[in-house]
C-alpha cells in the first residue's frame, strides 16, 4: 500500500508518547502489593487482564465464600488487555465467515452463545456499575479495492441469516458515514458490535473484583506449577507461592506455564498510533458523526476509531513475530510499523494534513491457528486455561472465562458439550520452521491483497490444513 515511508510521515510521530493511549490518562492510583510468602485459596488465576479478571468477578459472584487470588505479572491491564483498539464484538469465533470455514455445524449454536456473553456483558457493566465509555454504533467495513465490491451483498445476506443487522453502502453512502477518497463501497453490522475504552474497562473488572473480595497481587509472575499430591496446585512466583485447590491460566500471549500449550500459540505483535485530539474543522472535514469502529478488508488490515475525547485511533497492518516467539518491552516499539501506518493513515485522511500523533505502541497478541479462543484442562482437571483468542477478545475474554470455570468445576453445560470447546487448533511447527512458516505466509498474504484477494497456492495448502491465515 503506497510507496516508502518518507521523513514527514515520521515526523508526525517524532514526539508520540511510546506508551498505551488507554493507560496514559489512567488517573494516579497505588499498585497493589505483589505477593510474598505463601497464600492458601480456592482459586489461583494467573493473568489480571480481561479473562483473569472477568473470571474473578463470576467466581465470587457463583460462590462469595471462595477464596480467589489473582496473579499479575506487571500490573492489571499490562498486556493485551490494555493495549488494544477497544473494539466489542459479539463474535466467539474472529467473524462468522472465520466460524463457518472451522464449525459450520455449531455456528447457529455459537452465534446464541455469543448473542447472550454480548448482552450478559451489557448488563454486568450496569450491575457492577462500569463507566468504560461504551458506544453501540456499529461496525463500518470499507471496501478499498473492486473486487471486493463484488462479495458485499452475499456477506450481508450470511450476517442476516445469523440474526445481525447490516447494511450495504454504495461509494456515496460510505462517504456521507465517513470520509476518506479511498472508500468504495462498504458493510455497516449496526448490531452486537461497540467500542469501550479497555483501559476503564479493566480497571473496573479489577475494582469490581476486590470488592467482593478478591485479591490481586501484580508484579508477582507465576514462574511454575507443581503439583500438590490429588488435592491441589502451587503456584510458584518469583518471591512466593499459592497453594490452591484450582487454577486458571489467563496468560494470553505471554509464555504458558503449560508447555504443551507453547505448541499452539504464537505471539504476534500489533502497532497502534493515537493522534492528537481533533478540532471541529477537523472533524467536520472526515464526517464521522456516527462513530462506528472501522476495518477494512485486507489480509494486511488497519483498524481505527475515534476515541472518547476525539482523536483517531489507528493501527493494524503488520503483524510482527519474533523468532522463538519473544515478548518483552523492547517490542512494544517498531519504528518500521509505525512509519508505514503514520504513511496509511495519510492515504486514508488527506484532508487531514498536518494533524500530529501523540501515543505509539505496540503489544503481543495471543495468536492461534484457528483465530479463536480454546479451552484445556491439565492435572486431572484441577488447572484450566483459556487463551488464543487472536483479536477480538474484548468480549469473548468474558465467555472464555466463564467455560474455563466451567471446566474447572466439572460442569456440564451447553458450551462445554460443543467441539468449539472440546477441540484444539492445529499446532505451530516448532523453530526454526515456524519462523519460517509464518514469515513466508505474511509474504503470500500481502501478495494476495495486491491480486485482488486470489489466495495462490501456499495460502491453499495452509487453508486445507485447518491453518488459516486468513486475516
Amino acid at each position: 500500500m503506497g510507496s516508502a515511508p518518507t521523513a514527514a510521515d515520521r515526523a508526525r510521530y517524532a514526539d508520540a508518547t511510546p506508551r498505551p493511549f488507554w493507560t496514559d490518562v489512567f488517573p494516579v492510583r497505588d499498585s497493589r502489593a505483589p505477593l510474598e510468602g505463601e497464600v492458601d485459596c480456592d482459586l489461583c488465576i494467573v493473568g489480571g487482564g480481561f479473562t483473569g479478571l472477568w473470571a474473578a468477578v463470576r467466581a465470587k459472584d457463583e460462590d462469595p465464600g471462595r477464596e480467589v487470588v489473582v496473579l499479575e505479572g506487571a500490573t492489571v491491564g499490562f498486556g493485551a488487555s490494555g493495549r488494544n483498539g477497544g473494539f466489542l464484538d459479539a463474535s466467539l469465533t474472529h467473524g462468522l465467515a472465520n466460524g463457518l470455514s472451522r464449525f459450520p455445524e455449531e455456528m447457529p449454536t455459537l452465534e446464541r452463545l455469543a448473542a447472550d456473553n454480548y448482552d450478559g456483558l451489557r448488563a454486568d457493566l450496569e450491575r457492577l456499575g462500569i463507566d468504560c465509555a461504551l458506544e453501540e454504533n456499529g461496525h463500518l467495513a470499507p471496501a478499498l479495492e473492486p473486487f471486493e465490491l463484488d462479495g458485499l451483498e452475499e456477506e450481508a445476506e450470511e450476517m442476516r441469516r445469523f440474526g445481525h443487522e447490516v447494511e450495504v453502502l454504495d461509494e456515496d453512502a460510505v462517504r456521507a458515514e465517513v470520509d476518506s477518497p479511498t472508500y468504495l463501497g462498504g458493510l455497516w453490522k449496526r448490531s452486537g458490535a461497540a467500542l469501550v475504552d479497555p483501559g476503564r474497562l479493566v480497571v473496573g473488572l479489577a475494582d469490581a473484583a476486590e470488592a467482593k473480595g478478591v485479591l490481586i497481587n501484580e508484579r508477582s509472575p507465576a514462574t511454575s506449577l507443581e503439583a500438590r499430591g490429588a488435592v491441589g496446585v502451587d503456584v510458584l512466583t518469583t518471591a512466593g507461592r499459592v497453594r490452591a485447590r484450582r487454577v486458571l491460566l489467563a496468560t494470553s500471549a505471554f509464555p504458558p506455564l503449560l508447555r504443551r500449550l507453547r505448541r499452539y500459540i504464537a505471539p504476534v505483535y500489533d502497532y497502534v498510533l493515537v493522534t492528537e485530539p481533533l478540532s471541529a474543522s477537523q472533524q467536520e472535514a472526515i464526517g464521522w458523526q456516527r462513530r462506528q469502529g472501522l476495518d477494512d478488508g485486507f489480509n494486511q488490515f488497519h483498524y481505527y476509531r475515534l476515541t472518547p475525547d476525539d482523536r483517531i485511533l489507528f493501527g493494524g497492518y503488520d503483524a510482527v513475530y519474533r523468532f522463538g516467539g519473544r515478548v518483552g518491552a523492547r517490542h512494544d516499539v517498531h519504528d518500521p510499523t509505525f512509519a508505514r501506518l503514520s504513511q496509511h493513515f495519510g492515504m486514508t485522511f488527506p484532508q487531514l494534513e498536518g494533524l500530529r500523533f501523540s501515543h505509539r505502541w505496540g503489544g503481543a497478541i495471543d495468536t492461534c491457528s484457528r483465530f479463536s479462543v480454546f479451552f484445556g484442562t491439565a492435572l486431572d482437571g484441577r488447572v484450566a486455561y483459556a487463551v488464543g483468542y487472536t483479536g477480538l477478545g474484548v468480549g469473548s475474554t468474558r465467555f472464555g472465562a466463564r467455560v474455563a470455570l466451567d471446566l474447572l468445576d466439572r460442569r456440564e453445560t451447553e458450551a462445554t458439550r460443543l467441539r468449539f470447546v472440546r477441540g484444539r487448533p492445529v499446532p505451530f511447527p516448532p523453530e526454526p520452521l515456524r519462523s519460517a512458516v509464518i514469515q513466508l505466509t505474511r509474504n503470500r498474504l500481502a501478495a494476495a491483497d495486491r491480486a485482488d484477494g486470489r489466495r495462490g497456492l501456499w495460502l491453499r495448502t495452509l487453508d486445507r490444513l485447518g491453518l488459516g491465515f486468513d486475516s
